[in-house]
């Protein structure tokens, strides 16, 4: 999933493997409040839970709390509508993986006829 073009104006996301919920309410000007609720609401958004019910998001986590945060603050979405629309890229991403896939078994199978061929 890629990062939202118009976040320009919020930080650059530190090279770090995980994040604590105070860094990522920085990193996308969202209150950690909000942030919880989120996750109630987008099952795409599943941070790590460790000791003592503590978050821990990762860099993909990051990325697609600012895309939520373009869908609802800059494009009008309502919060059904954001699910729609990031259930819809998943599915559209899925797509493009499944015909990746099949494109690349394709050329595997002719490169196998070509070494057949060329042994015999």
């Amino acid at each position: 999933m890629l990062e939202a073009t118009n976040n320009h104006e919020l930080p650059t996301i530190p090279g770090k493997r995980y994040f604590t919920i105070g860094e990522v309410s920085e990193l996308c000007a969202v209150k950690p409040h909000v942030l919880r609720y989120w996750e109630q609401e987008f099952s795409q958004l599943r941070p790590i839970k460790r000791r003592g019910n503590r978050r821990y998001y990762q860099q993909e986590d990051v990325i697609l709390i600012r895309q939520i945060r373009s869908l609802l603050y800059e494009d009008g979405f309502t919060i059904g509508g954001a699910k729609q629309h990031l259930i819809g890229e998943t599915l559209e991403s899925e797509q493009q993986n499944q015909q990746i896939i099949r494109e690349l078994r394709l050329e595997l199978e002719e490169v196998l006829d070509i070494l057949k061929y060329s042994i015999n």
